[in-house]
């Protein structure tokens, strides 16, 4: 939940909820929060649990499948389940809206690689290997994919960004001015966006940050240029062309 950021404005889904801690915990930091899972004592206990931890207001449990579970209006969706139920949830995961946070407990999800991994020894913890227990995060990404263009007035002019995605993997080509720059690192989680180019413009050598967030056809932020003496920052708008 910590590396979720899980907070007020969060609607939790927790699949295979056993005894409805994790919902608790959440419904304990502010948010609203759904507990599913196949056997009904199970459900039933969370719910009295969840009484006595005076959430239950905030708090709901059902029978279900996981995979008959609608998950589009979770903002955070959490499990900990085994890794083949992991990877078959993978595409119904990434259809879920950009920036939503999904955290698993010892198993990871198909191929997609997590966003951050934190380990924890856990000496009570009576399955697994060392006494040792792995949490991942996973923030659902925007789709970045094409050419974008942006026009830069006294700085280039026309910029071209062909991006290249896996996941929040991002591989980008940019030119300016006919020239090809060299892009030294480049983030996407959720729907921000972020790339590091360095290269002439102008005939000058400049470091730049291209900081935004995509929203559909269009990204939105704030370009920084810098020569190592001196930056400015500017409004950046770029468009997908195809």
């Amino acid at each position: 939940l910590r590396m979720a950021e899980v907070g007020g404005n969060d609607y939790l889904i927790d699949l295979g909820s056993g005894d409805g801690r994790i919902v608790i915990a959440a419904a304990q930091r502010g948010a609203t929060a759904l507990g599913v899972d196949l056997d009904p004592e199970l459900v039933r206990i969370a719910g009295e649990n969840a009484k006595k931890a005076g959430v239950a207001a905030r708090t709901r449990f059902q029978v279900r499948d996981i995979f008959d579970t609608d998950l589009s209006q979770a903002s955070v969706v959490a499990f900990y389940l085994l890794p083949e139920f992991n990877a078959k949830l993978l595409p119904r995961l990434l259809r879920l809206k950009p920036g939503t946070r999904v955290v698993s407990h010892d198993g990871g999800i198909g191929d997609w690689p997590s966003d951050e991994q934190l380990e924890m020894r856990v000496p009570e913890k009576s399955v697994g290997i060392g006494g040792l227990s792995r949490v991942e995060l996973w923030v659902v990404p925007a789709d970045a994919r094409g050419r974008w263009v942006s026009e830069v007035p006294q700085h280039g002019g026309r910029w071209s960004f062909a991006i290249a995605q896996r996941f929040q993997e991002l591989e980008v080509d940019v030119r300016t001015q006919g020239r090809d720059l060299l892009v030294r690192a480049s983030r996407l989680r959720g729907t921000e966006i972020k790339m590091v180019i360095t290269g002439l413009v102008d005939g000058h050598a400049w470091n730049h940050l291209f900081a935004g967030r995509i929203d559909g056809g269009r990204i939105a932020g704030e370009l920084t240029i810098s020569d190592g003496e001196h930056a400015r920052t500017q409004p950046w708008t770029a468009t997908r062309a195809q």
